[in-house]
């Protein structure tokens, strides 16, 4: 990843907020890795098309700059708060956790956590995704001493040729033994295309 100086996907996303999972998210997603500077721009659902989000690090006083959908979005961008409720209603993460560089980050400091308690389960197989030949990763942690684990499992895939993660499944502890957890969040990077030189104007608004 240290290679890659920007990219373009399709970010399709889906989450457990209070309760409930959202809706799938599809966007179209642009990043510049330095500064770190992301837009999404939201196709589905459709009550969300032509909403747009931009983050750049070091700009606009830490304000992402924002423009809603449909008759609002004649208002054109506003400056708001990466971590406020309106920003967060559909999504558990800040717009400055988004992106590939964050999820790799956030698995490496995770995974040598676990590494040194020894307390998860691995397994390691190939996989397919969107036609793409996979490894995919799964941790299980059978037990929670002291909250340290997020999910109960984890289900990462690497794609087997750029070698980048591209989807991550996290599931919650099931309810009773033996049944399946359920979902609370699924995050996918499609269609991923690498250094394709981003224009830096689509972060200027």
């Amino acid at each position: 990843f240290e290679k890659v100086t920007d990219y373009t996907c399709t970010l399709v996303k889906k989450e457990r907020i209070d309760g409930q999972l959202t809706p799938v998210l599809v966007m179209a997603m642009s990043v510049h890795n330095e500064p770190f500077s992301v837009d999404l721009r939201w196709i589905e659902p459709k009550n969300m098309t032509g909403q747009e989000a931009i983050y750049v690090t070091g700009r606009n006083d830490g304000s992402m700059r924002a423009k809603s959908a449909g008759f609002l979005g004649a208002i054109g961008f506003m400056s708001i708060d990466p971590t406020d409720p309106r920003a967060l209603k559909t999504s558990k993460h800040a717009i400055t956790e988004a992106g590939i560089g964050n999820l790799i980050h956030c698995f490496a400091e995770k995974w040598e956590v676990e590494r040194r308690l020894n307390l998860t389960q691995v397994h390691i197989g190939e996989y397919q995704y969107n036609k793409r030949r996979c490894i995919r990763v799964e941790t299980i942690h059978p037990t929670n001493p002291d909250n340290q684990f997020l999910s109960y499992s984890t289900l990462l895939y690497f794609d087997k040729d750029s070698k980048l993660p591209i989807r991550m499944e996290c599931y919650d502890w099931p309810h009773q033994q033996g049944d399946a957890g359920e979902l609370s969040e699924v995050v996918s990077f499609a269609n991923l295309r690498l250094n394709v030189g981003v224009d830096e104007a689509m972060f200027k608004h």
